[in-house]
């Protein structure tokens, strides 16, 4: 049997199979297409894009993102390794400096002597040979047209990117530092937060929802996913959609008039120098002139120079319980796997699990060992028997949260206690196995 595995994608997934599977022993070849051509929404030439936020979620170990992390980091993750090389503040997250974060996994990807990189776009899935399929949510058309033949019609949805601005534009006589209920690691706040007074808030969502859209050529009417709704979509439900929404002022305080204010529009670091900021939450597939007009109605953002605007992108994902097996293989063609976003979870760092596990089952089967399937107690075993579950009557993307976990065997009525002991259960499930 030939040991070579096949990885398609240099994307989060892509990198955590080679990874995974070169770490076992296993000679690897990653196809990625990039630079030769780009989806709509990636940029960069390097591996491991980061596109729609540069927030890896929560990192505490008592939240089901901290705990998908530390999991994955057990089982060797590369990049929940360059993730925690290149934090920058966010308060209780994970923020990465996006840049930095491609560049360190790369490095790591090329410099391993097991992967060897090829640079070209795959059109037909392999009929043989070991191969992880880790194309993204944005596959090319003819890969995604393979793949749809091979498995039926694909389910899809929308996902949206938020703008982007320079620290430097940002008026900070009308914005000021802080992170909810004062969370803050870095001592001054590590959000810039843009307060709104009532009428300042009513007169922007009123523009809000009268702007004008980008046309989404050649799509089909969007199904959008409610974890990255577009804020001009949420604000259409009701003028305090918003505001108890991305824009809700919980936990903060104006210092300029010492009391909460009306709404609030939370920037997030971007870089490591802290020169670009993201608009937590803004999602957006208006139109790069209206994102300008309205962005600039909140005050702090009257001046703002935006160094990228939104976007919109089309999302594919497989009707996974119907067609995966509990390892991630192809039932109809066992020597594929799929991994990453396309199969169904929701998520950076859900998708690069997914991509970790992909690639340490691959190479078992390579080496004719037993397949890796971690138990439901565990968050990747319960996220990924998720998207395999078949009696799931209307499967849609899911990330890491501690509602798929089994219940403990005590009730714990404080949730912070009760995700703790959730959290120590898994731990020392890895700590039997000797991870």
């Amino acid at each position: 049997m030939n040991k070579r595995l096949t990885v398609i994608g240099g994307g989060l997934a892509g990198c955590e199979a080679a990874w995974a599977a070169a770490n076992k022993g296993v000679a690897v070849t990653l196809v990625e297409m990039k630079p030769h051509k780009y989806t709509p929404a990636h940029h960069h030439p390097q591996l491991a894009e980061l596109v729609c936020s540069n927030s890896l979620k929560a990192a505490r170990i008592d939240s089901a993102a901290g705990l998908l992390k530390e999991e994955m980091a057990k089982l060797g993750s590369v990049c929940v390794w360059a993730a925690r090389q290149c934090a920058v503040p966010a308060g209780g997250a994970l923020a990465v400096d996006r840049d930095r974060f491609a560049m360190l996994v790369t490095e790591k990807i090329t410099s391993h002597p097991l992967i060897t990189i090829e640079h070209r776009e795959v059109t037909q899935l392999p009929t043989e040979g070991m191969t992880v399929v880790a194309s993204g949510p944005l596959t090319s058309d003819a890969l995604a047209t393979d793949i749809a033949n091979h498995c039926g019609e694909g389910l899809h949805f929308y996902d949206a990117a938020a703008p982007i601005v320079t620290a430097a534009s940002v008026d900070m006589s009308a914005a000021f530092r802080a992170s909810r209920y004062d969370r803050e690691e870095s001592g001054e706040g590590d959000y810039i937060n843009c307060p709104m007074n009532k009428e300042e808030y009513e007169a922007f969502h009123q523009a809000l929802v009268e702007a004008e859209t980008a046309l989404l050529h050649g799509f089909d009417k969007p199904k959008v996913y409610e974890g990255c709704m577009p804020i001009e979509i949420l604000a259409k439900r009701g003028t305090d959609s918003i505001r108890f929404g991305p824009m809700k002022p919980v936990g903060l305080r104006d210092p300029r008039t010492g009391h909460r204010p009306w709404a609030v529009l939370q920037l997030r670091a971007e870089n490591a120098e802290g020169s670009l900021y993201n608009l937590v939450g803004f999602q957006t597939n208006l139109k790069f002139s209206e994102q300008k007009r309205v962005f600039s109605m909140i005050p702090a953002l009257k001046e703002a120079e935006f160094v990228r605007y939104g976007v919109m992108h089309r999302n594919t994902f497989l009707d996974s319980p119907r067609l995966l097996t509990a390892d991630m293989r192809l039932k109809s063609a066992p020597h594929l796997f799929f991994a990453g976003q396309m199969t169904g979870v929701e998520g950076y760092m859900e998708s690069a699990a997914s991509g970790l596990m992909a690639g340490i089952n691959a190479a078992n089967a390579l080496l004719e060992e037993d397949a890796l399937i971690l138990p439901r107690e565990t968050m990747i075993g319960a996220l990924l028997h998720h998207v395999v579950d078949e009696t799931v009557d209307d499967f849609q993307p899911m990330g890491a949260n501690f509602g798929i976990l089994p219940p403990l065997d005590e009730h714990i009525r404080d949730k912070r206690q009760r995700y703790a002991a959730l959290a120590q259960r898994s731990m020392d499930y890895f700590k039997a196995k000797g991870l």
